[in-house]
């Protein structure tokens, strides 16, 4: 099978002018990350401020942790299921961001917040990971079995099924706008190489992501050869 390299990577990258805020979503504001953050504070008490990354959060955090290690997320799994027209995608061509989506298991990587620094780096995070008022609800705190037991830690984006904000896809249907996305933040499949390049550093294999990139490499290859 073709495997998605930094070269059919390089043929999705275009120049992408940016378009203004995700259609249909409204950008938080101010006083609404201020009330997030302080709910957050609230309910990680006096205990560690742990954070579960499983995507972009591992290559990119944005901070220095006071302590990081290998977690697992039991009952979740990764999924390209949520629709985007901005960032990595137009809404000429959208195309898919990842998520947790019930059933099996997720493994990844978790955080400590320094205590120092806990709220600067918790505000920045937030402010970085939900910019609008209507994904609110897909921050949430999840148990993670780590070296030292299950902790709780803060997730984002971990779908909900009342907010109606994700939707699997097909596996073939998903490579397809994988494929073909890219925005001003760069293409979709740029996200998922960097992804599964880190996954593969962390030592962690997700076969689900694994089968999509081959199938988004098909798909490039067979663009280019049209």
């Amino acid at each position: 099978m073709t495997q998605l390299t930094p070269e059919l990577v390089a043929l999705t990258i275009r120049d992408v002018r940016d378009d203004g805020p995700e259609p249909g979503w409204t950008p938080l504001s101010q006083a609404e990350l201020h009330s997030l953050v302080n709910r957050i504070e609230a309910e990680a008490g006096s205990d560690p401020l742990l954070v579960f990354a499983y995507g972009s959060l591992i290559w990119n955090p944005e901070f220095e942790p006071a302590d990081r290690q290998r977690a697992t997320a039991y009952g979740w799994h990764r999924s390209f299921s949520l629709k985007i027209e901005r960032w990595r995608a137009t809404s000429d061509e959208p195309g898919l961001m990842m998520a947790l989506e019930r059933g099996g298991q997720c493994d990844g990587i978790v955080f400590e917040l320094s205590a120092d620094r806990r709220r600067h780096d918790l505000r920045a995070l937030v402010a970085r990971e939900i910019k609008y008022r209507e994904v609110m609800d897909m921050v949430r705190w999840l148990p993670v079995r780590t070296p030292n037991g299950v902790r709780k830690a803060l997730t984002f984006w971990a779908s909900t099924k009342r907010s109606g904000l994700t939707r699997p896809l097909p596996a073939e249907q998903a490579s397809t706008l994988i494929a073909r996305a890219c925005g001003q933040g760069g293409s979709c499949a740029e996200y998922l190489h960097n992804t599964i390049v880190d996954l593969h550093a962390e030592g962690i294999r997700d076969r689900n992501l694994w089968r999509l990139q081959e199938l988004v490499a098909a798909e490039i290859v067979a663009r280019q050869n049209a």
